[in-house]
């Protein structure tokens, strides 16, 4: 959605590993561990007003933790937030998200997601975000 560089990172592909602590309660314990990169690049070198070239987003890594609320059994919203690794910078990511499982079952899921990583570019301490879309299937 937005990003210094976004010509050279409009869109990615990612894999993650989502963990619940299974609680009684509707609110659910989370972490996420997620993989991304950025494949597609339009090969146009971009300049800071200094002279030296804006980092390109190649891949990012983030490491969330927060919680699910789980209203009624098919559907969670959760918000989790925490480190995001990217170009050899560690940076403060959140991640709301709105799930829903395909069947009572909750073996598998589909979840809408907002990604903002907080001063990704150095000299303008500009946001990186990005909207995605993420299928699961439930392990064990």
């Amino acid at each position: 959605m937005y990003d210094r560089v976004i010509p050279n990172n409009p869109w990615g592909v990612g894999l993650g590993l989502q963990l619940y602590l299974n609680t009684r309660s509707k609110f659910k314990p989370t972490i996420e561990f997620t993989a991304d990169t950025y494949l597609e690049d339009d090969k146009v070198g971009r300049l800071n007003p200094d002279g030296t070239m804006i980092d390109d987003l190649g891949g990012m890594t983030n490491l969330f933790a927060g919680i699910s609320y789980q209203p009624i059994k098919t559907i969670y919203i959760s918000f989790a937030a925490g480190p995001s690794f990217s170009n050899g910078q560690t940076l403060l990511g959140i991640k709301p998200s709105i799930g829903f499982y395909f069947s009572d079952k909750q073996k598998w899921t589909m979840k809408f997601f907002y990604l903002n990583v907080f001063n990704r570019d150095r000299t303008t301490n500009e946001d990186f975000g990005t909207i995605g879309l993420g299928i699961g299937l439930r392990l064990f």
